[in-house]
């Protein structure tokens, strides 16, 4: 598996992810459309994660992951459920971060769903929980360092 920055041909395949995923989906789909895609591979931190089957196999977009660079939020994170429990969300999320901490972020935040693996991956991977949104989704906040 290597990570690679996202581009606009990936774009259908990041959504494609993002449909597949068996929690945090999206309870109405348009809420987020190709052009906020769009603007995230632009503008990103946007991370896509590629396995190759075997020799002279084509790679393949296993999982992406997308930050804010106005605000330090991450704003994606998804796997293929085929390529769960391999270490894929894990070292996109570790990539987001570094290039938001590069990006001159002191913090990344983020929300997810109550009672979902997502929040425990979260909290084990040492983010902290602030409080709820709006909509009494679970917000956590980590602490970044650059290069790290």
């Amino acid at each position: 598996m290597h990570l690679r920055q996202a581009t606009l041909a990936d774009i259908l395949r990041l959504m494609e992810i993002r449909a597949l995923v068996r929690e945090n989906r999206l309870v109405t789909p348009g809420l987020v459309t190709v052009a906020d895609y769009e603007w995230f591979v632009a503008n990103g931190p946007t991370w896509v994660a590629e396995t190759t089957a075997g020799p002279g196999a084509r790679p393949h977009v296993v999982g992406f992951a997308a930050g804010d660079p106005r605000d330090g939020t991450v704003w994606a994170l998804f796997v293929d459920p085929a390529a769960e429990a391999q270490g894929v969300g894990r070292r996109l999320l570790a990539r987001v971060c570094e290039t938001l901490a590069e990006q001159g972020h002191e913090e990344a935040n983020l929300s997810t769903a109550p009672g979902t693996r997502a929040e425990r991956f979260y909290r084990a991977d040492g983010w902290a929980e602030v409080g709820r949104t709006r909509a009494g989704e679970l917000r956590f906040r980590k602490r970044l360092i650059a290069g790290e």
